[in-house]
């Protein structure tokens, strides 16, 4: 089944007052091209995240988010009251010994003193917390491809939509191939009609028109579109990404309905030609999106 390279996933999990908080983007590209922001905690991390990305998303423009939320009750930072009651006795003293009055508002005065206020210890990433943000970068990878396959169906009943409108077309060729060959045939005919002075052999004309009728012929170019359509439509069918695959018989299929339309000589074929390369277009701008 087609996946569609555009997709989006998201997961949350708690961790001792934290909530890792995961996101995925996915748009089309050609290639595998991941964006990464991290929080600081998890930089260190950074290329076993996109090789994990890597692994299952295989192509696509990824935009990838990995942030922490805190408890504030838990992340607030701590009073050093040892060194705060250091600074008090330290201010009492020179106080006494110099007679400057001691401030009004102790708090204001202390609070604002070196070291106070200030975190020491250095955050360290565990295995435990770097197993839970894991499982929470594989839960929004698992949404996300989850709507690339929602997505992927969409596209995939847009394009067989598409490919039974090609198949109906080249089918209504059928009635005027045949009277195209008679009308071409009339009007070399009726134009050497017209040259009455004319002398040419009768056995070499029809030798002649039958090159060029032949030249004209469009059997092989609608057997081999007929072909393209089929194997467009098995390809869609397999597990592994086929986009550049479908992209590549699109194409082929574009030149066997150029080829007959050069070769049909005739309003009404050119007319279902420009109907089917309408359909093929449309084909062409979405199988940009399949992975």
């Amino acid at each position: 089944m087609i996946q569609s390279m555009t997709g989006y996933g998201k997961a949350l999990v708690a961790y001792k007052g934290k909530k890792i908080n995961v996101e995925i983007k996915s748009l089309n590209s050609k290639t595998l091209d991941i964006s990464t922001r991290i929080a600081p905690l998890y930089r260190e991390k950074e290329m076993e995240l996109r090789k994990m990305i890597a692994e299952q998303l295989v192509r696509g423009k990824i935009d990838f988010s990995l942030w922490v939320e805190k408890d504030v009750t838990v992340d607030a930072t701590p009073i050093n009251g040892a060194l705060v009651e250091n600074y008090y006795h330290q201010i009492m003293d020179i106080s006494a010994k110099t007679g400057i009055p001691v401030p009004n508002d102790w708090f204001y005065t202390l609070l604002r003193m070196p070291e106070v206020m200030t975190k020491s210890e250095v955050e360290i990433l565990e295995d435990e917390e770097w197993a839970v943000a894991c499982s929470a970068v594989q839960e929004a990878l698992g949404n996300l491809k989850a709507f690339r396959r929602q997505e992927g169906e969409a596209l995939q009943k847009k394009f067989c939509e598409k490919l039974d409108n090609i198949e109906r077309l080249l089918h209504s060729i059928d009635p005027y191939e045949k009277s195209r060959v008679e009308k071409i045939r009339a009007r070399i005919l009726e134009g050497l009609k017209s040259v009455s002075d004319a002398d040419y052999d009768k056995n070499r004309l029809e030798q002649e028109l039958i090159y060029y009728i032949e030249k004209l012929d469009i059997s092989e170019e609608k057997q081999r579109l007929a072909n393209h359509l089929k194997y467009f439509r098995s390809t869609m069918e397999d597990e592994e990404a086929q986009g550049k695959k479908l992209g590549f018989i699109a194409q082929e299929m574009g030149r066997e309905i150029n080829t007959t339309g050069s070769k049909s000589n005739l309003a009404e074929m050119q007319n279902i030609v420009v109907m089917m390369k309408d359909e093929l277009e449309q084909i062409k701008e979405q199988v940009l999106n399949a992975l």
